[in-house]
This record gives structure tokens, sequence and C-alpha cells, in this order.
């Protein structure tokens, strides 16, 4: 018995997952870096055009869903600080609380882009392409896909934590392997930093 529980425990390495988890996040920000140079090419080619059309996104939702990430971050976080102390109810809990969170954000976000549907602001519409200059076009180009991309991540970051859960609740992680915990937690982080550059980016810089 003792010589199956030192096999198994062989084969866990945390650091190795954590660096691999790093490298993983290294290429999304390489992603969101290369369109956040994109985005301020642009701005700067079509500084009115961009205030212009900056004036028609909702700052309040944007700052709530600002505060629900940043909530949420530190919900993720202390769902690991909870299981490393041996508390996995707490954990279960905080880790819920974060996919709470999540839900409310992208049901925000819902409401923001069916506020611009319904004001025929979407790519390829007869108002943006008639209607508007080629820098507005382009701010609500960048505008949909780089927020569309964050809330695709965001659904992914639900996924695994959610993911992270079941494997709480089948004690697959526990106060001894947590490294999925924290991982879900480092890739949950890298979603609230990309929020964080995108809400001045696009609600507060005029």
């Amino acid at each position: 018995m003792e010589q199956t529980m030192i096999h198994h425990d062989s084969h866990y390495d945390p650091e190795a997952s954590k660096i691999g988890m790093w490298l993983f996040i290294f290429t999304e920000l390489l992603l969101f870096g290369g369109l956040f140079i994109i985005y301020s090419v642009y701005r700067f080619m079509n500084p009115d055009a961009f205030h212009l059309a900056a004036k028609e996104l909702d700052t309040t939702i944007g700052a709530i869903n600002t505060i629900i990430l940043l909530v949420s971050s530190m919900t993720v976080a202390m769902a690991t600080s909870a299981i490393q102390n041996k508390n996995i109810k707490l954990t279960q809990i905080l880790l819920g609380i974060t996919v709470v969170l999540a839900i409310v954000f992208l049901v925000n976000k819902y409401f923001e882009w069916s506020a611009k549907f319904d004001h025929g602001i979407f790519p390829g519409s007869e108002h943006l392409i008639n209607d508007m200059s080629k820098g507005e076009i382009l701010f609500f180009g960048l505008y949909f896909v780089m927020t569309g991309l964050h809330a695709l991540h965001i659904i992914i970051g639900m996924a695994f934590i959610i993911f992270v859960m079941v494997f709480v609740a089948k004690k697959k992680v526990h106060p001894e392997r947590y490294a999925l915990l924290e991982n879900s937690g480092l890739y949950w982080h890298l979603v609230d930093v990309i929020w964080i550059f995108l809400f001045p980016l696009f609600y507060l810089i005029t």
C-alpha cells in the first residue's frame, strides 16, 4: 500500500502544472497584447472618431462589471486559502460565488450588447456602415471582437472552476493536492487583468 501511494504521488508535480499554466497565460497575453497594439494604432489614427464612439458605451455597466470581476478574483483566491486550511465546505462556497459573479458579468454584458444591437450598432449593420465614420466602425469592430473574446474566456474560466468544484467534491482536489485549484485561480486572474485593460481603453479614455 505504501509503495502504491509513493508511486501515485510521483506523478503529482504541482510546480510543473503551474509552469504549464503560466506558459498558457503567456500565449493569451500575446494574443490580447497584439489586439491592444492594434487598438492603440487605430485610436492614434482616429482620435476624434474613437472619442465619439466611446460615448455610445455605458460606463456604469462597465464599472459594475469591473467591480464584479475584482470581487470574483478575491473569492477564487480565498478558495485556495480555504483548501490550504482544510476547509472544504468554504472552498466550495467561494468557488460557487465566483461562478455566480461570472454569470452576473455575462448577463450584464448580454444586456449591454443587446442595447447596441437595438440601436443598430453591430458589425455589418446598415447604421454602422452608412451613418458612421471609418474610425467609429473600427472602434465598434474592435469593441465587439475584444469584449466578445474576453466573454469567451469568462465562459471557459467558469467551466474550469466548475470542473474544479466537481473534483473537490470527489476529493480528487484536496488540501494535499490543490494545484488544479491554483491553476484555475491563475486563469481567472488573467481574465480579470484583461478586463482591467479593456475597461479604461473602451469606456474611460477620451
